[in-house]
Protein backbone atom coordinates (compact mmCIF):
# COMPACT_ATOMS: atom_id res chain seq x y z
CA UNK A 1 0.00 0.00 0.00
CA UNK A 2 1.25 3.54 -0.48
CA UNK A 3 -0.25 5.88 1.89
CA UNK A 4 -0.47 9.57 0.54
CA UNK A 5 -0.66 12.86 2.84
CA UNK A 6 -3.04 16.17 1.80
CA UNK A 7 -2.45 18.85 3.26
CA UNK A 8 -3.88 22.63 3.10
CA UNK A 9 -7.57 20.86 3.56
CA UNK A 10 -9.95 23.30 4.17
CA UNK A 11 -12.10 22.80 7.93
CA UNK A 12 -14.97 22.80 5.52
CA UNK A 13 -13.86 19.57 3.61
CA UNK A 14 -15.15 16.27 4.00
CA UNK A 15 -14.00 13.01 2.71
CA UNK A 16 -17.20 12.88 0.50
CA UNK A 17 -15.53 15.51 -1.23
CA UNK A 18 -11.65 14.53 -1.43
CA UNK A 19 -13.81 11.30 -2.84
CA UNK A 20 -15.20 13.13 -5.77
CA UNK A 21 -12.24 15.10 -6.31
CA UNK A 22 -9.82 12.06 -6.90
CA UNK A 23 -12.89 10.70 -9.15
CA UNK A 24 -12.67 13.81 -10.98
CA UNK A 25 -9.01 13.11 -12.03
CA UNK A 26 -9.39 9.17 -12.12
CA UNK A 27 -7.27 8.55 -9.26
CA UNK A 28 -7.84 5.07 -7.72
CA UNK A 29 -7.73 4.90 -3.99
CA UNK A 30 -7.66 1.72 -2.05
CA UNK A 31 -8.80 2.96 1.30
CA UNK A 32 -11.42 5.34 2.79
CA UNK A 33 -9.89 9.12 3.71
CA UNK A 34 -8.94 9.74 6.73
CA UNK A 35 -9.44 13.63 7.02
CA UNK A 36 -8.51 15.31 10.40
CA UNK A 37 -8.67 19.19 11.04
CA UNK A 38 -6.15 20.65 8.02
CA UNK A 39 -5.18 17.45 6.43
CA UNK A 40 -5.78 13.75 5.43
CA UNK A 41 -4.40 10.34 4.66
CA UNK A 42 -5.59 8.15 2.02
CA UNK A 43 -3.62 4.70 0.20
CA UNK A 44 -3.10 4.19 -2.92
CA UNK A 45 -3.22 0.69 -4.88
CA UNK A 46 0.46 1.00 -5.94
CA UNK A 47 3.46 3.76 -6.18
CA UNK A 48 2.56 4.55 -10.21
CA UNK A 49 -1.08 6.02 -8.90
CA UNK A 50 0.57 8.09 -5.75
CA UNK A 51 3.04 9.54 -7.77
CA UNK A 52 0.34 10.25 -10.37
CA UNK A 53 -1.80 11.98 -7.90
CA UNK A 54 1.34 13.26 -6.14
CA UNK A 55 1.45 14.95 -9.65
CA UNK A 56 -2.00 16.05 -10.86
CA UNK A 57 -3.15 17.23 -7.49
CA UNK A 58 -0.59 18.77 -5.59
CA UNK A 59 -0.38 22.47 -5.57
CA UNK A 60 -2.78 22.29 -8.69
CA UNK A 61 -6.47 21.53 -7.61
CA UNK A 62 -8.63 23.42 -4.71
CA UNK A 63 -11.08 22.46 -2.88
CA UNK A 64 -12.88 25.31 -0.75
CA UNK A 65 -10.71 28.01 -2.37
CA UNK A 66 -7.85 26.71 -0.49
CA UNK A 67 -4.87 24.38 -3.12
CA UNK A 68 -4.06 21.29 -1.95
CA UNK A 69 -0.53 19.80 -1.36
CA UNK A 70 -0.18 16.24 -1.70
CA UNK A 71 2.55 14.32 -0.69
CA UNK A 72 4.10 10.32 0.29
CA UNK A 73 2.97 10.10 4.40
CA UNK A 74 6.25 9.99 6.18
CA UNK A 75 5.13 7.82 9.84
CA UNK A 76 7.60 9.82 12.62
CA UNK A 77 9.37 6.76 13.47
CA UNK A 78 10.79 7.56 9.80
CA UNK A 79 11.31 11.08 10.16
CA UNK A 80 15.07 12.95 10.81
CA UNK A 81 16.20 16.14 11.51
CA UNK A 82 17.07 16.45 7.42
CA UNK A 83 15.25 18.09 5.45
CA UNK A 84 14.90 18.91 1.70
CA UNK A 85 14.37 22.31 0.14
CA UNK A 86 13.77 22.55 -3.80
CA UNK A 87 13.36 24.91 -6.00
CA UNK A 88 16.34 27.19 -5.14
CA UNK A 89 16.94 29.57 -7.60
CA UNK A 90 20.21 28.53 -9.75
CA UNK A 91 22.13 31.56 -9.21
CA UNK A 92 21.58 32.02 -5.69
CA UNK A 93 24.91 31.95 -3.71
CA UNK A 94 24.92 29.08 -1.19
CA UNK A 95 26.04 31.27 1.58
CA UNK A 96 22.86 33.59 1.65
CA UNK A 97 20.80 30.31 1.78
CA UNK A 98 22.65 28.47 4.43
CA UNK A 99 22.38 32.04 6.31
CA UNK A 100 18.84 31.60 5.95
CA UNK A 101 18.62 28.28 7.70
CA UNK A 102 20.83 29.01 10.41
CA UNK A 103 17.91 31.05 12.01
CA UNK A 104 16.08 27.99 12.79
CA UNK A 105 18.97 25.76 13.69
CA UNK A 106 22.82 24.68 13.53
CA UNK A 107 23.45 24.28 9.74
CA UNK A 108 26.36 20.98 9.49
CA UNK A 109 25.81 21.89 5.22
CA UNK A 110 23.88 22.75 2.59
CA UNK A 111 22.96 19.34 1.51
CA UNK A 112 21.41 18.37 5.57
CA UNK A 113 19.74 20.22 8.02
CA UNK A 114 20.34 19.14 11.38
CA UNK A 115 19.12 20.34 15.15
CA UNK A 116 18.75 18.53 18.32
CA UNK A 117 15.33 19.61 18.66
CA UNK A 118 12.86 18.07 16.85
CA UNK A 119 10.27 21.16 17.35
CA UNK A 120 12.85 23.34 16.02
CA UNK A 121 13.04 21.45 12.58
CA UNK A 122 9.31 21.27 12.22
CA UNK A 123 9.31 25.49 12.62
CA UNK A 124 11.74 25.70 10.10
CA UNK A 125 9.72 23.55 7.76
CA UNK A 126 6.56 26.01 8.34
CA UNK A 127 8.46 28.89 8.37
CA UNK A 128 10.15 28.26 4.71
CA UNK A 129 7.88 26.32 2.39
CA UNK A 130 6.17 28.53 0.31
CA UNK A 131 8.74 31.32 0.90
CA UNK A 132 9.37 33.55 -1.87
CA UNK A 133 13.16 33.61 -2.93
CA UNK A 134 13.82 35.97 -6.27
CA UNK A 135 10.93 34.67 -7.62
CA UNK A 136 11.33 30.86 -6.69
CA UNK A 137 8.91 29.52 -3.71
CA UNK A 138 11.25 27.23 -1.67
CA UNK A 139 9.76 24.12 -1.48
CA UNK A 140 9.99 21.67 1.89
CA UNK A 141 9.47 18.23 3.21
CA UNK A 142 10.95 15.84 5.22
CA UNK A 143 13.23 13.27 4.04
CA UNK A 144 13.12 9.72 5.89
CA UNK A 145 15.65 8.35 7.74
CA UNK A 146 16.77 5.26 6.20
CA UNK A 147 18.36 3.65 9.20
CA UNK A 148 14.44 3.96 11.11
CA UNK A 149 13.11 2.36 7.70
CA UNK A 150 15.10 0.12 8.06
CA UNK A 151 13.95 -1.01 11.78
CA UNK A 152 10.40 -0.01 11.07
CA UNK A 153 8.40 -3.81 11.26
CA UNK A 154 7.25 -4.85 8.25
CA UNK A 155 3.68 -6.02 7.03
CA UNK A 156 2.20 -8.90 9.20
CA UNK A 157 5.07 -8.59 11.71
CA UNK A 158 3.02 -8.15 14.64
CA UNK A 159 2.63 -4.52 15.28
CA UNK A 160 0.03 -2.84 12.71
CA UNK A 161 2.45 -0.54 11.30
CA UNK A 162 3.07 1.26 7.87
CA UNK A 163 3.64 -0.72 4.84
CA UNK A 164 7.10 0.28 2.99
CA UNK A 165 7.54 3.42 1.86
CA UNK A 166 8.26 3.70 -2.04
CA UNK A 167 10.60 6.25 -3.55
CA UNK A 168 10.73 9.96 -2.45
CA UNK A 169 9.26 12.36 -5.46
CA UNK A 170 11.30 14.21 -7.61
CA UNK A 171 14.16 16.14 -5.93
CA UNK A 172 14.72 13.69 -3.51
CA UNK A 173 18.37 13.30 -3.31
CA UNK A 174 20.45 9.92 -3.78
CA UNK A 175 17.30 8.23 -4.23
CA UNK A 176 16.08 6.43 -7.76
CA UNK A 177 14.55 8.10 -11.28
CA UNK A 178 10.42 8.25 -10.47
CA UNK A 179 7.88 8.26 -13.90
CA UNK A 180 7.81 12.10 -14.28
CA UNK A 181 4.99 13.67 -16.09
CA UNK A 182 6.15 17.31 -16.52
CA UNK A 183 9.17 18.71 -18.18
CA UNK A 184 13.02 18.90 -16.34
CA UNK A 185 13.01 22.40 -18.31
CA UNK A 186 9.82 24.91 -17.32
CA UNK A 187 8.90 27.61 -19.64
CA UNK A 188 9.56 30.96 -18.75
CA UNK A 189 8.12 34.01 -20.14
CA UNK A 190 8.03 38.02 -20.00
CA UNK A 191 4.40 39.60 -19.88
CA UNK A 192 3.55 43.57 -20.09
CA UNK A 193 2.66 44.18 -16.33
CA UNK A 194 -0.33 45.75 -17.62
CA UNK A 195 -1.88 42.58 -18.57
CA UNK A 196 -1.41 40.63 -15.67
CA UNK A 197 -4.46 41.31 -13.97
CA UNK A 198 -6.41 39.99 -16.85
CA UNK A 199 -4.31 36.58 -16.68
CA UNK A 200 -4.97 36.23 -13.48
CA UNK A 201 -8.59 37.43 -13.72
CA UNK A 202 -11.22 38.01 -11.08
CA UNK A 203 -10.42 36.38 -7.54
CA UNK A 204 -7.67 33.91 -9.75
CA UNK A 205 -10.44 32.52 -12.16
CA UNK A 206 -9.14 32.86 -15.44
CA UNK A 207 -5.16 31.74 -14.31
CA UNK A 208 -7.20 28.46 -12.50
CA UNK A 209 -9.06 28.14 -15.78
CA UNK A 210 -5.72 27.70 -17.57
CA UNK A 211 -3.76 25.68 -14.72
CA UNK A 212 -6.99 22.91 -14.88
CA UNK A 213 -6.95 22.94 -18.80
CA UNK A 214 -3.27 22.59 -19.67
CA UNK A 215 -2.52 20.56 -16.64
CA UNK A 216 0.38 23.00 -15.89
CA UNK A 217 1.54 24.63 -12.76
CA UNK A 218 1.72 28.65 -13.60
CA UNK A 219 3.67 30.71 -11.38
CA UNK A 220 3.02 34.65 -12.18
CA UNK A 221 5.29 36.73 -10.25
CA UNK A 222 4.10 40.03 -9.83
CA UNK A 223 4.94 41.21 -6.70
CA UNK A 224 9.20 41.03 -7.83
CA UNK A 225 10.40 44.10 -9.42
CA UNK A 226 7.99 46.85 -8.25
CA UNK A 227 7.31 48.81 -11.10
CA UNK A 228 8.52 46.94 -13.87
CA UNK A 229 6.93 47.23 -17.11
CA UNK A 230 7.33 43.40 -17.41
CA UNK A 231 6.44 40.41 -15.01
CA UNK A 232 7.89 37.06 -15.38
CA UNK A 233 5.85 34.05 -15.36
CA UNK A 234 6.88 30.15 -15.05
CA UNK A 235 5.06 27.47 -16.40
CA UNK A 236 5.80 23.73 -15.05
CA UNK A 237 3.96 21.13 -16.98
CA UNK A 238 4.78 18.66 -20.37
CA UNK A 239 6.37 20.35 -23.20
CA UNK A 240 2.86 20.08 -25.18
CA UNK A 241 1.20 21.58 -21.66
CA UNK A 242 3.67 24.57 -21.40
CA UNK A 243 2.88 25.46 -25.30
CA UNK A 244 -0.55 25.43 -24.59
CA UNK A 245 -0.49 27.44 -21.38
CA UNK A 246 1.51 30.04 -23.58
CA UNK A 247 -0.95 30.05 -26.66
CA UNK A 248 -3.52 30.54 -24.24
CA UNK A 249 -1.96 33.41 -21.98
CA UNK A 250 -1.20 34.99 -25.74
CA UNK A 251 -4.64 34.73 -26.57
CA UNK A 252 -5.88 35.92 -22.93
CA UNK A 253 -3.51 39.40 -23.78
CA UNK A 254 -4.66 40.00 -27.22
CA UNK A 255 -8.26 39.92 -26.27
CA UNK A 256 -7.24 42.11 -23.39
CA UNK A 257 -5.59 44.33 -26.06
CA UNK A 258 -8.59 44.71 -27.94
CA UNK A 259 -10.76 45.51 -25.06
CA UNK A 260 -8.53 48.69 -23.61
CA UNK A 261 -7.89 49.32 -27.76
CA UNK A 262 -4.50 48.73 -27.09
CA UNK A 263 -2.36 48.99 -30.38
CA UNK A 264 1.07 47.85 -30.10
CA UNK A 265 1.85 44.28 -31.09
CA UNK A 266 2.91 42.26 -28.18
CA UNK A 267 5.15 39.88 -28.74
CA UNK A 268 6.04 36.72 -27.11
CA UNK A 269 9.11 37.01 -24.81
CA UNK A 270 11.04 33.21 -23.50
CA UNK A 271 13.73 33.61 -20.82
CA UNK A 272 16.29 31.13 -21.36
CA UNK A 273 19.58 30.77 -19.81
CA UNK A 274 22.09 31.71 -21.37
CA UNK A 275 24.10 28.67 -21.32
CA UNK A 276 21.91 27.21 -23.64
CA UNK A 277 21.29 30.52 -26.33
CA UNK A 278 24.54 29.37 -28.32
CA UNK A 279 23.50 25.93 -29.29
CA UNK A 280 19.92 27.49 -30.13
CA UNK A 281 21.15 29.75 -32.22
CA UNK A 282 23.66 27.69 -34.10
CA UNK A 283 26.52 27.56 -36.24
CA UNK A 284 26.19 30.90 -38.15
CA UNK A 285 22.79 31.47 -36.57
CA UNK A 286 21.23 28.35 -38.86
CA UNK A 287 19.38 26.67 -36.33
CA UNK A 288 17.34 30.35 -35.32
CA UNK A 289 17.26 30.90 -39.23
CA UNK A 290 15.42 27.94 -39.65
CA UNK A 291 12.82 28.37 -36.57
CA UNK A 292 12.28 31.78 -38.05
CA UNK A 293 11.32 30.61 -41.82
CA UNK A 294 9.40 27.58 -40.60
CA UNK A 295 7.46 29.37 -38.38
CA UNK A 296 7.37 32.81 -40.15
CA UNK A 297 8.65 34.40 -37.06
CA UNK A 298 10.92 37.00 -36.52
CA UNK A 299 12.92 36.36 -33.67
CA UNK A 300 15.83 38.09 -31.66
CA UNK A 301 17.75 37.65 -28.67
CA UNK A 302 19.01 40.21 -25.79
CA UNK A 303 22.55 40.87 -26.05
CA UNK A 304 25.20 39.25 -23.68
CA UNK A 305 26.00 42.65 -22.12
CA UNK A 306 22.41 42.56 -20.18
CA UNK A 307 23.58 39.30 -18.41
CA UNK A 308 24.92 38.70 -14.73
CA UNK A 309 26.09 36.08 -12.01
CA UNK A 310 22.35 36.77 -10.97
CA UNK A 311 20.60 37.11 -13.79
CA UNK A 312 21.93 34.26 -16.25
CA UNK A 313 18.96 34.52 -18.81
CA UNK A 314 18.46 35.75 -22.13
CA UNK A 315 15.15 37.14 -23.90
CA UNK A 316 14.19 35.91 -26.90
CA UNK A 317 11.83 37.69 -28.63
CA UNK A 318 9.42 36.32 -30.79
CA UNK A 319 6.95 38.29 -33.29
CA UNK A 320 4.11 37.21 -35.41
CA UNK A 321 0.83 35.54 -35.27
CA UNK A 322 -0.49 33.82 -31.94
CA UNK A 323 0.11 31.00 -34.57
CA UNK A 324 3.31 31.40 -35.45
CA UNK A 325 4.45 32.30 -32.10
CA UNK A 326 3.31 29.04 -30.45
CA UNK A 327 5.17 27.19 -33.12
CA UNK A 328 8.13 29.19 -32.69
CA UNK A 329 7.80 27.95 -28.88
CA UNK A 330 7.87 24.66 -29.11
CA UNK A 331 10.81 24.73 -31.60
CA UNK A 332 13.05 27.41 -29.32
CA UNK A 333 11.95 25.41 -26.00
CA UNK A 334 12.51 21.76 -28.11
CA UNK A 335 16.11 22.85 -28.30
CA UNK A 336 16.80 24.37 -25.18
CA UNK A 337 15.43 21.37 -23.75
CA UNK A 338 17.91 19.05 -25.71
CA UNK A 339 20.85 21.43 -24.60
CA UNK A 340 20.00 20.93 -20.76
CA UNK A 341 19.31 16.65 -21.57
CA UNK A 342 22.67 16.88 -23.39
CA UNK A 343 24.43 18.65 -20.96
CA UNK A 344 23.22 16.65 -18.49
CA UNK A 345 23.94 13.12 -19.73
CA UNK A 346 27.22 14.25 -20.38
CA UNK A 347 27.94 15.42 -16.43
CA UNK A 348 26.60 12.20 -15.29
CA UNK A 349 28.15 9.47 -17.99
CA UNK A 350 31.25 9.83 -15.40
CA UNK A 351 29.18 10.33 -12.53
CA UNK A 352 31.17 7.31 -10.09
CA UNK A 353 34.35 8.37 -10.72
CA UNK A 354 34.68 10.79 -7.76
CA UNK A 355 31.81 10.93 -5.08
CA UNK A 356 30.73 14.22 -3.34
CA UNK A 357 31.08 16.93 -5.67
CA UNK A 358 28.15 18.52 -5.10
CA UNK A 359 27.56 21.26 -8.78
CA UNK A 360 24.34 22.27 -6.98
CA UNK A 361 26.29 23.58 -4.29
CA UNK A 362 28.24 25.52 -6.97
CA UNK A 363 25.42 27.20 -8.25
CA UNK A 364 26.88 26.61 -12.15
CA UNK A 365 24.50 24.41 -13.78
CA UNK A 366 21.71 25.82 -15.03
CA UNK A 367 18.73 25.08 -12.87
CA UNK A 368 15.42 25.75 -11.50
CA UNK A 369 13.72 23.25 -12.73
CA UNK A 370 11.94 20.68 -10.22
CA UNK A 371 14.44 17.13 -11.67
CA UNK A 372 17.72 19.22 -12.00
CA UNK A 373 18.49 18.56 -7.95
CA UNK A 374 20.05 15.12 -7.32
CA UNK A 375 20.54 14.21 -10.73
CA UNK A 376 23.48 16.68 -11.00
CA UNK A 377 24.11 17.49 -7.42
CA UNK A 378 25.94 14.29 -6.49
CA UNK A 379 28.78 12.70 -7.78
CA UNK A 380 29.51 15.10 -10.77
CA UNK A 381 32.51 14.68 -12.86
CA UNK A 382 35.72 17.21 -12.04
CA UNK A 383 38.25 18.53 -13.98
CA UNK A 384 41.47 16.68 -14.67
CA UNK A 385 44.07 16.43 -11.68
CA UNK A 386 47.55 17.10 -11.76
CA UNK A 387 50.41 14.53 -10.71
CA UNK A 388 48.50 10.94 -11.46
CA UNK A 389 45.21 10.61 -10.25
CA UNK A 390 43.47 12.00 -7.37
CA UNK A 391 42.48 9.82 -4.55
CA UNK A 392 39.40 8.15 -4.59
CA UNK A 393 38.80 8.10 -0.63
CA UNK A 394 39.49 10.59 1.97
CA UNK A 395 40.07 14.03 0.84
CA UNK A 396 40.51 15.43 -2.74
CA UNK A 397 43.95 16.19 -4.21
CA UNK A 398 44.95 19.15 -5.08
CA UNK A 399 44.63 20.03 -9.22
CA UNK A 400 46.45 21.99 -11.88
CA UNK A 401 44.80 23.29 -14.94
CA UNK A 402 46.48 26.03 -17.54
CA UNK A 403 43.21 27.78 -18.65
CA UNK A 404 44.02 29.95 -21.70
CA UNK A 405 42.28 33.33 -22.01
CA UNK A 406 42.79 36.67 -24.35
CA UNK A 407 45.56 38.15 -23.83
CA UNK A 408 42.73 41.49 -24.06
CA UNK A 409 40.65 39.67 -20.67
CA UNK A 410 43.98 39.77 -18.30
CA UNK A 411 42.74 43.51 -16.63
CA UNK A 412 39.17 41.91 -16.47
CA UNK A 413 40.14 38.91 -14.96
CA UNK A 414 42.74 40.71 -12.53
CA UNK A 415 40.33 43.66 -11.76
CA UNK A 416 41.34 47.14 -10.26
CA UNK A 417 44.68 46.61 -8.23
CA UNK A 418 43.99 42.57 -8.32
CA UNK A 419 40.74 42.79 -6.46
CA UNK A 420 38.56 40.60 -8.77
CA UNK A 421 41.03 37.81 -8.68
CA UNK A 422 41.47 37.57 -5.10
CA UNK A 423 37.89 37.66 -4.63
CA UNK A 424 37.81 35.20 -7.03
CA UNK A 425 40.09 32.88 -5.20
CA UNK A 426 38.50 33.32 -1.94
CA UNK A 427 35.41 32.56 -3.23
CA UNK A 428 36.38 29.24 -5.08
CA UNK A 429 39.30 28.00 -2.62
CA UNK A 430 41.59 27.89 -5.27
CA UNK A 431 45.35 29.58 -6.14
CA UNK A 432 45.08 31.72 -9.56
CA UNK A 433 47.22 33.53 -10.82
CA UNK A 434 47.99 34.74 -14.46
CA UNK A 435 51.17 33.84 -16.18
CA UNK A 436 53.41 36.19 -18.09
CA UNK A 437 52.95 36.43 -21.52
CA UNK A 438 54.99 34.46 -24.19
CA UNK A 439 56.41 37.93 -25.99
CA UNK A 440 55.05 41.34 -26.66
CA UNK A 441 52.67 39.81 -29.51
CA UNK A 442 50.58 36.93 -28.05
CA UNK A 443 47.42 36.73 -28.39
CA UNK A 444 46.63 34.15 -25.33
CA UNK A 445 47.54 34.93 -21.67
CA UNK A 446 48.30 31.43 -19.18
CA UNK A 447 45.83 31.02 -16.44
CA UNK A 448 47.41 29.03 -13.86
CA UNK A 449 44.11 27.39 -11.58
CA UNK A 450 45.55 25.11 -8.54
CA UNK A 451 42.91 23.37 -6.12
CA UNK A 452 40.87 20.22 -5.50
CA UNK A 453 37.61 19.65 -7.83
CA UNK A 454 35.13 21.78 -6.44
CA UNK A 455 37.69 24.68 -6.48
CA UNK A 456 38.48 24.27 -10.05
CA UNK A 457 34.23 24.36 -11.14
CA UNK A 458 34.10 27.95 -9.32
CA UNK A 459 37.25 29.19 -10.63
CA UNK A 460 36.65 28.35 -13.89
CA UNK A 461 32.87 28.86 -14.05
CA UNK A 462 33.44 32.39 -13.15
CA UNK A 463 36.38 32.80 -15.55
CA UNK A 464 34.11 31.83 -18.24
CA UNK A 465 31.19 34.09 -16.87
CA UNK A 466 33.63 36.98 -16.53
CA UNK A 467 34.43 36.89 -20.87
CA UNK A 468 30.41 36.53 -20.98
CA UNK A 469 29.91 39.28 -19.15
CA UNK A 470 32.73 41.51 -20.58
CA UNK A 471 31.42 40.88 -24.04
CA UNK A 472 35.08 39.46 -25.37
CA UNK A 473 33.21 36.78 -27.14
CA UNK A 474 30.45 38.00 -29.83
CA UNK A 475 26.79 37.97 -28.91
CA UNK A 476 26.73 34.73 -31.16
CA UNK A 477 29.21 32.95 -29.79
CA UNK A 478 30.03 30.38 -26.72
CA UNK A 479 32.83 30.79 -24.79
CA UNK A 480 35.55 28.38 -25.74
CA UNK A 481 38.59 28.49 -24.18
CA UNK A 482 41.55 25.83 -24.39
CA UNK A 483 42.96 24.01 -21.21
CA UNK A 484 45.69 21.86 -20.99
CA UNK A 485 45.92 19.12 -18.20
CA UNK A 486 48.64 16.40 -17.20
CA UNK A 487 48.12 12.45 -17.30
CA UNK A 488 50.42 9.98 -17.20
CA UNK A 489 51.93 8.82 -20.21
CA UNK A 490 51.01 5.23 -20.00
CA UNK A 491 47.52 6.82 -19.77
CA UNK A 492 47.76 9.03 -22.76
CA UNK A 493 47.42 5.59 -25.21
CA UNK A 494 44.28 4.76 -23.38
CA UNK A 495 43.07 8.62 -23.85
CA UNK A 496 43.22 8.30 -27.69
CA UNK A 497 42.57 4.82 -27.97
CA UNK A 498 43.01 2.75 -30.83
CA UNK A 499 43.16 3.61 -34.08
CA UNK A 500 41.70 7.11 -32.46
CA UNK A 501 38.52 5.77 -31.57
CA UNK A 502 38.29 6.63 -28.27
CA UNK A 503 39.48 10.30 -28.59
CA UNK A 504 37.01 10.76 -31.41
CA UNK A 505 33.61 9.36 -29.22
CA UNK A 506 35.05 12.43 -26.46
CA UNK A 507 35.17 15.21 -28.95
CA UNK A 508 31.78 13.48 -30.53
CA UNK A 509 29.98 13.36 -27.32
CA UNK A 510 30.84 16.26 -26.12
CA UNK A 511 31.67 18.52 -28.64
CA UNK A 512 34.78 19.66 -27.45
CA UNK A 513 38.43 19.36 -29.28
CA UNK A 514 40.70 16.59 -27.62
CA UNK A 515 44.43 16.95 -28.77
CA UNK A 516 46.50 14.20 -27.03
CA UNK A 517 50.30 14.98 -28.94
CA UNK A 518 52.01 11.22 -29.47
CA UNK A 519 55.39 12.74 -29.89
CA UNK A 520 55.23 14.28 -26.63
CA UNK A 521 58.49 13.60 -24.26
CA UNK A 522 57.33 13.11 -20.51
CA UNK A 523 58.49 15.33 -17.99
CA UNK A 524 59.85 14.62 -14.69
CA UNK A 525 57.09 13.24 -13.56
CA UNK A 526 56.31 11.01 -16.28
CA UNK A 527 53.54 13.10 -17.66
CA UNK A 528 52.59 14.30 -20.43
CA UNK A 529 49.82 17.40 -21.72
CA UNK A 530 46.25 16.96 -23.34
CA UNK A 531 45.17 19.74 -24.88
CA UNK A 532 41.16 20.67 -24.38
CA UNK A 533 39.10 23.16 -26.12
CA UNK A 534 35.42 23.91 -25.69
CA UNK A 535 32.79 25.28 -23.65
CA UNK A 536 32.49 24.97 -19.94
CA UNK A 537 30.19 21.86 -19.47
CA UNK A 538 32.24 20.18 -22.06
CA UNK A 539 35.63 20.74 -21.02
CA UNK A 540 34.55 19.50 -17.37
CA UNK A 541 33.74 16.12 -18.48
CA UNK A 542 36.83 16.12 -21.07
CA UNK A 543 38.96 16.78 -17.62
CA UNK A 544 37.92 13.27 -16.38
CA UNK A 545 37.26 11.13 -18.85
CA UNK A 546 41.07 11.95 -20.27
CA UNK A 547 41.53 10.21 -16.80
CA UNK A 548 40.58 6.85 -16.84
Amino acid sequence: MNKLYIGNVSEEASAEDLETIFEQWKIPHSGPFLVKTGYAFVDCPDEKIAMMAIDILSGKVELHGKLLEVEHSVPKRQRSCKLQIRNIPPHLQWEVLDGMLAQYGTVENCEQVTDSFFSVIARAMEKLNGFLMENFALKVSYIPDEMAAAAAPTLGGGKRGFAPRGPLRSGSPGLGARPKLQSDVPLRILVPTQFVGAIIGKEGATIRNVTKQTHSKIDIHRKENAGAAEKPITVHSTPEGCSNACRTIMEIMQKEALDTKFTEEIPLKILAHNNFVGRLIGKEGRNLKKIEVDTETKITISPLQDLTLYNPERTITVKGSIEACSRAEEEVMKKVRESYENDVAAMNLQSNLIPGLNLNALGLFPGGAPGMGPSMGHNAPPPGAQGGYSSFGGQPESETVHLFIPALAVGAIIGKQGQHIKQLSRYAGASIKVAPPDGMDAKQRMVIIAGPPEAQFKAQGRIFGKLKEENFFGPKEEVKLEAHIKVPSFAAGRVIGKGGKTVNELQNLTSAEVVVPRDQTPDENDQVIVKITGHFYASQVCYTLSEV
